[in-house]
């Protein structure tokens, strides 16, 4: 028999399973798993992530009466739900709106990127009880549970500029270990490479076999974690190459006017990819929107200026088509869209245009899920500063998402003998949005 040639392992690494700390998806041998929810029916979720922060002032939670200094640049327009206004820059989401609910009494208290990242990403701040708790998407396929023979992966992160540097704030698994780790499709329109093998079927189920029996041979003599970690990874990816629901990795199956709707940009493709991935079953995706390597955080005029030219543009374009899409083909009743960055902006524009980090007052959206479209929660003042009513708290978010996705916050993983809850004590889901 014929060996695994060096494309073919390539191939394996390319799926997101070159390594058991780099590989996702690993399938039934991670430990601490939870069970799966007995009578739940599973939920799936994509998470809109606006890295650097967007401000609640210039999208969702406008202030046209106050000083101009305050309200900025932009000016609301009405929206599809009586007395919600949105931005200007936002016409196609604002069609949507009735979809979707707005969370306008977002007080987070991080306003340092890092810090914010991962506490939004995991309803834990930095450092608590001195362990790196999973993210969202880990934690919610985690809790849930999912078949030990999926082909496709349960979790997947695309968009742009992802910076390996910070990767773990959007794909680290946390203590539920490298099965929770995410396939990170890098481009959207790239798609995962090199998923077909550079034989015919017959010669890669051959050398697939051989690969088996020698892993298995191997483990019967070294039966560690990791080592069953590789061996599982490898059968997920070869489950994945051998799948017909792996061509919902390829873009260029979607019709022309489909992908124009959803945008010649990252954003939109990741978006696409999204609800192609959900269509067929993946649990999880999270599309990272950051059309510069400064995404969202516009603290210079220049920066705005960007956020302006760019960052909405895209967003009204792609997350528009998204949720019409996924209403359109009956999916956004079992799908929850969240939208969200870590924190807003101040209250004030500097002289140059700029606004800088603000965890005080800010805004989010969830959409499906059975989540009520055009409920808005929570109230800033008259200038956003402080949230007037129903603070809503990291911890509270994400037991809110977990609401929606039919899984208990309260949820215990066994970390060594400590049990870990899925959301910190004291979180307060908000149960007037379902």
């Amino acid at each position: 028999m014929s060996q695994l040639t060096r494309r073919e392992l390539f191939c394996l690494s390319a799926a997101g399973v070159g390594g058991a700390s780099a590989s996702g998806w690993l399938g039934a041998l991670a430990a601490h798993a939870a069970k799966p929810l007995a009578g739940k029916k599973a939920k799936q979720c994509i998470l809109l992530w606006m890295d650097g922060g967007p401000s609640h002032h210039d999208t969702f939670d406008m202030k046209p009466d106050a000083p101009a200094d305050v309200r900025g640049e932009f000016t609301p327009i009405q929206s599809s739900v009586t007395g919600l206004q949105v931005t200007e820059m936002l016409p196609r989401v604002a069609k949507v709106m009735h979809l979707a609910a707005v969370i306008r009494g977002m007080s987070t208290g991080e306003s340092e990127h890092g810090r914010a990242r991962t506490y939004l990403h995991t309803g834990y701040r930095v450092g608590a009880g001195g362990l790196q708790y999973p993210t969202m998407g880990s934690l919610m396929t985690a809790a849930a549970g999912e078949p030990a023979d999926a082909a496709m992966p349960n979790f997947v992160v695309t968009g742009t500029h992802l910076n390996p540097a910070n990767w773990s704030y959007v794909a680290s698994p946390g203590h539920l270990g490298p099965r929770h780790t995410p396939l990170i499709v890098a481009d959207p329109a790239g798609g995962v490479a090199n998923l077909k093998p550079g034989v015919d079927d017959a010669e890669f189920d051959d050398r697939a076999a051989v690969l088996d029996q020698m892993t298995r041979g191997f483990l019967r003599d070294r039966p560690a974690p990791p080592a069953a970690a590789q061996a599982t990874a490898y059968q997920r990816a070869v489950q994945l190459m051998r799948s017909p629901k792996g061509k919902a990795f390829d873009l260029s199956a979607e019709p022309l006017k489909v992908r124009a709707t959803y945008g010649d940009h990252a954003f939109g493709k990741g978006c696409l990819l999204a609800r192609r991935l959900v269509e067929v079953g993946v649990p999880f995706v999270e599309v990272y929107h950051a059309p510069t390597p400064g995404g969202w955080d516009n603290h210079t005029g220049a920066r705005a200026k960007e956020v302006k030219t760019l960052a909405l543009p895209q967003l009204d374009q792609g997350m528009s088509a998204l949720l019409a899409d996924l209403k359109d083909r009956g999916l956004l009743d079992n799908t929850l869209v969240v939208w969200m960055g870590e924190f807003g902006r101040t209250p004030k524009v500097k002289p140059d245009g700029g606004r800088d980090h603000y965890a005080r007052a800010w805004t989010t959206l969830l959409a499906g899920g059975g989540v009520q479209g055009g409920a808005i929660v929570g109230r800033t003042d008259k200038t956003g500063a402080t949230v007037e009513d129903r603070p809503v708290s990291a911890a509270d978010f994400m037991a809110t998402v977990c609401q929606a996705l039919g899984v208990d916050p309260e949820t215990e993983f066994q970390v060594g003998e400590r049990p870990v809850r899925a959301v910190d004590k004291g979180s307060k889901p908000l149960t007037e949005l379902f």
